[in-house]
């Protein structure tokens, strides 16, 4: 696949992650797809070196979506839990 093709790729995964994960997002869209592109790339990355599966078979395939889907969300699913534990550091808060 192309890079303009995992970029597409990455920013559906990246959508489909965040309806995926409970709760308040909080991030923007601009987070969500930057973090849905590196997600697709880590779940494809994944997929096939590390588990020794043939994820990444076409733009079209099944197991491409849903590696990219679930590296997406395990990548937003971090990011929420790192943000949601930050201490508010405002004045005037506690």
């Amino acid at each position: 696949m192309g890079i303009i093709a995992w970029i597409i790729l990455g920013l559906v995964a990246g959508a489909v992650a965040r309806m995926l994960i409970p709760g308040k997002a909080p991030q923007g869209m601009g987070i969500t797809f930057a973090l849905g592109i590196a997600g697709a790339l880590l779940g494809g990355f994944v997929a096939t070196q590390v588990l020794h599966v043939s994820g990444i078979q076409g733009f079209f395939d099944l197991s491409t979506w849903l590696c990219a889907i679930v590296g997406a969300a395990v990548l937003l699913g971090g990011y929420h839990l790192i943000t949601s534990r930050r201490p508010d550091r405002r004045v005037g808060r506690r």
